[in-house]
């Protein structure tokens, strides 16, 4: 059986990354591994072992380009007014909460935030199927 390890995005600057996820979602450095051309800084939630890996080029001085085959990452918040407020605490600009209802039934309540690297992450409300 697999299991999942990490998922990995390139950033710029790696102390605006690594602040923006332990301010906004409370994200801890679980490890880092400093080689001559690049960084890799592990991210971890506690709750899990999951990891999201920021890779650090370090010759790269230009922002990547995202494409259009990136979508998002999501965290799972117990109160989602909190963490909306959270983010423009620490500078963010969350968009406006949405109430995903259609068929008339709220299926999920979320907003969604860029991080420094411009990557959408959607924040959601725990409930349901996101538990």
């Amino acid at each position: 059986m697999a299991k999942l390890a990490h998922s990995m995005i390139r950033v710029l600057d790696e102390a605006a990354s690594v602040k923006f996820y332990q301010d906004v979602f409370g994200l801890k450095i679980a490890d880092r591994l400093d080689f001559e051309k690049f960084t890799l800084v592990y991210l971890r939630d506690a709750t899990g072992e999951f990891e999201f890996e920021l890779t650090v080029n370090k010759d790269r001085e230009t922002p990547y380009d995202l494409g259009d085959g990136y979508g998002h990452i999501a965290f799972v918040v117990d109160d989602l007014e909190a963490a909306r407020e959270t983010a423009i605490k620490a500078g963010a600009a969350p968009r406006d909460i949405v109430d995903f209802r259609p068929a008339g039934e709220t299926v999920a309540k979320f907003f969604f935030v860029a991080d420094p690297d411009g990557y959408q992450i959607e924040v959601i409300e725990k409930g349901g199927r996101f538990t």
